[in-house]
């Protein structure tokens, strides 16, 4: 049982959720021309599939530097938003967990923090991930030399998209994809579990000693990279569930997750259910490496600094 004295929501927990959220933003910030290489080849049925350095060329060449750019600030407010619900989940249920810590006790608290921080920002990632497509239809077809006058932006910012889409589409609109999302919360529970158990294998060969910055770097790179692989194909249907389902030849849309599943597979075997990996891969595992970095630093330094004590 866990003492009732322990808060579940505490300064401690804010901390710890400030650090996570300012590490995964800063992070994203660095990484961000992969991600829009991952969300293009996920969401563009006529992008072929190839080398990430060779996709962020072509679209520099023929959109612009500013295209591997295009809906960042909302990925940010998303990002900053899904981690810091994220992080003060988790580091409030670890709270009043008595015992010593183990593998099934994280895993259990980071699907649980997982289930709460989807139901809360699961209407943001589907606005951003519309604006983040926003023009991209035009773009092509001017570059293929067919003129078309470019489209008004449909949303001004990420608070617009939310309105609009739940305005315009219903409010469920905004929960496009939550089934493929709550069962990802298998991803970062993968990632947390392997991160804790392994951060805590080594603080126990050199008790008292921080973990250095390349150590947390490798250790996050590797958590997250197993996390990703698992879990990918469910990444490939979120996509396309946010942006309304998966189009098929009548024109129709596909909302179905196993179905979704099927058909990508089907049509394009394994490449097609796991079209994008490689830059997704590149992207995810620095960003979750440099986050953990960042989120340990972050959070030691304020500790320091205001309790006199590592968190």
């Amino acid at each position: 049982m866990a003492d009732s004295k322990i808060p579940l929501f505490s300064y401690s927990s804010l901390v710890h959720a400030i650090a996570g959220a300012a590490g995964s933003s800063v992070a994203m910030s660095l990484t961000y021309p992969l991600d829009t290489v991952r969300t293009r080849l996920q969401l563009e049925e006529g992008r072929r599939a190839a080398p990430t350095a060779v996709l962020l060329v072509q679209l520099a060449r023929q959109e612009g530097i500013t295209s591997l750019y295009r809906g960042i600030v909302p990925v940010i407010q998303s990002l900053f938003s899904s981690n810091f619900v994220y992080f003060y989940t988790f580091h409030g249920l670890k709270r009043l967990v008595v015992g010593e810590q183990s593998a099934p006790k994280d895993l259990l608290m980071a699907m649980t923090a997982g289930c709460v921080n989807v139901l809360l920002t699961n209407p943001l990632w589907v606005a951003n991930t519309r604006m983040k497509m926003e023009g991209v239809a035009e773009l092509s077809e001017r570059v293929r030399g067919q003129a078309r006058p470019p489209a008004s932006r449909r949303y001004r910012s990420l608070a617009d998209g939310v309105r609009r889409i739940a305005t315009e589409e219903g409010t469920g609109a905004l929960y496009n994809g939550l089934t493929p999302s709550l069962m990802l919360t298998s991803n970062p529970a993968v990632q947390f579990v392997a991160y804790e158990a392994a951060k805590r294998y080594l603080e126990r060969l050199k008790p008292g000693v921080p973990l250095s910055a390349t150590t947390v770097f490798v250790v996050g790179a590797a958590c997250k990279a197993l996390a990703t692989i698992i879990t990918y194909p469910l990444q490939m249907v979120q996509a396309k569930l946010r942006v309304g389902g998966l189009v098929l030849e009548d024109g129709t849309r596909e909302l179905r997750v196993l179905r979704i599943l099927l058909l990508l597979y089907r049509h394009g075997g394994l490449a097609g259910v796991f079209k994008g990996l490689e830059a997704k891969m590149l992207q995810t595992v620095l960003t979750a490496a440099l986050m953990f970095v960042l989120y340990e630093k972050i959070a030691r330094f304020v500790f320091f600094l205001l309790l006199g004590r590592r968190g």
